[in-house]
């Protein structure tokens, strides 16, 4: 057994300072996936997959573990901008543009689109779609959705970023749209990003505005649904609406 581990020490150590190219054929991210499938390779190949090229002395797997272990998981790593990924050894700008391309593909693939006009018929429905759409999200972000007279989302509206509160939430920001639009109801959504389902004060009054707003234009608010990691609150089931 001891035999074993020396030899795996010895590759693995052989391999951290030698080019991905000089590599054993079946130790290489690439040819490994040719001929084992994706589902084969640890996170770091299949990020180094994506990096391509290192530099003298550091592989596109080095450049991948250090990113791996300066943010410590692949989930979290997916949810950095930019200017976070090329600062790390071995990313420079074009690697880093890949890497956030790859990452926006797989947040789409993940959250069904709105191709064809859906119809919302639980708070459910709304989360199951936009729980993957506010992963990683650092700030709060305040969306509407408008829905026609048989509860098909035909538009989504993108209302505010950051800290919210009543003056950046303004019912004519909201209904500006929906009223363009002759929508026949709303749903309102935002995420929390510090994991808290609790609606707050602030929540609270910017619904109940909103809600007495779309009364007099007669414009319904539905719902208002607020995203915390893999789980969310709905004012409506909580009796808020």
């Amino acid at each position: 057994m001891r035999k074993v581990q020396n030899y795996i020490d010895k590759n693995e150590t052989d391999n951290k300072f030698k080019s991905i190219r000089y590599w054993k054929e079946d130790e290489r991210p690439r040819e490994r996936l040719i001929l084992h499938g994706p589902a084969s390779l640890s996170d770091s190949e299949l990020l180094a997959i994506l990096i391509n090229t290192g530099s003298k002395g550091f592989s596109a797997v080095d450049a991948a573990r250090e990113l791996l272990d300066k943010f410590t998981s692949i989930t979290l790593l997916a949810s950095c901008d930019m200017s976070e990924l090329k600062k790390t050894k071995g990313v420079g700008p074009a690697k880093a543009v890949k890497l956030a391309a790859a990452f926006e593909i797989a947040k789409r693939i993940k959250s069904e689109p709105f191709s064809q006009k859906k119809i919302l018929r639980t708070p459910e429905d709304v989360a199951n779609y936009y729980i993957p759409r506010f992963q990683g999200e650092r700030v709060e972000t305040f969306l509407t959705l408008l829905l026609n007279s048989t509860n098909q989302v035909f538009r989504e509206i993108d209302v505010a970023k950051g800290t919210l509160n009543s003056s950046i939430v303004h019912p004519r920001e909201v209904f500006r749209v929906a009223i363009t639009e002759s929508a026949a109801a709303i749903i309102l959504i935002h995420n929390h990003p510090s994991g808290n389902l609790e609606p707050s004060k602030e929540d609270l009054l910017i619904t109940k505005q909103l809600v007495e707003a779309g009364k007099i234009i007669d414009i319904k608010v539905l719902d208002h649904i607020i995203i915390a990691g893999d789980s969310f609150t709905s004012f409506a089931q909580k009796g808020l609406i």
